[in-house]
């Protein structure tokens, strides 16, 4: 006589599998039953004016404000040109004429300052007495408007 191929561990797995089945079925029914579902209007929210969420929808008697579109800054606000000391003066420490750079040393302040050829009224070379404002740059502080001086 042939034994059976269905072994107990077999038996097992396939009851389990039923079971979860079921389980499944039970739990769907379940969410079925307590969803509400309903209308759109039950689903909807409402935004008042701070920002806060609600069900309620807005009171259509309240004067609402008007906001200029325009005025709303999206981003970020543009940088203000900062106050510039005016008639610093101080020492060319370097130029390069090729390449159009170098720096000033400021006299009151010892701190060295870059200057590049476009902010240069008249040409500089190096050890030459020059008065200059300060702007900030990308990297840091630039010389601008710089004019040759002679100390007396």
């Amino acid at each position: 006589m042939a034994k059976s191929q269905e072994t107990f561990n077999k038996k097992e797995k396939e009851k389990k599998r039923l079971k979860k089945r079921q389980d499944k079925l039970v739990t769907k029914a379940e969410r079925k039953a307590s969803s509400e579902g309903g209308s759109l209007e039950s689903m909807m929210a409402y935004v008042d004016e701070f920002g806060n969420i609600s069900d309620t929808p807005p009171d259509p008697n309240v004067v609402k404000k008007k906001i200029n579109a325009s005025s709303i800054e999206i981003g970020i606000p543009k940088r203000t040109d900062e106050p510039q000391e005016t008639g610093r003066q101080g020492k060319v420490t370097y130029f390069n004429d090729s390449k159009g750079y170098g720096f000033i040393k400021d006299l009151m302040t010892q701190e060295n300052v870059f200057v590049h050829v476009n902010g240069l009224t008249e040409e500089i070379a190096e050890n030459d007495m020059v008065t200059f404002e300060v702007e900030r740059g990308i990297k840091g502080m630039n010389a601008v408007r710089v004019k040759k001086f002679k100390p007396e």
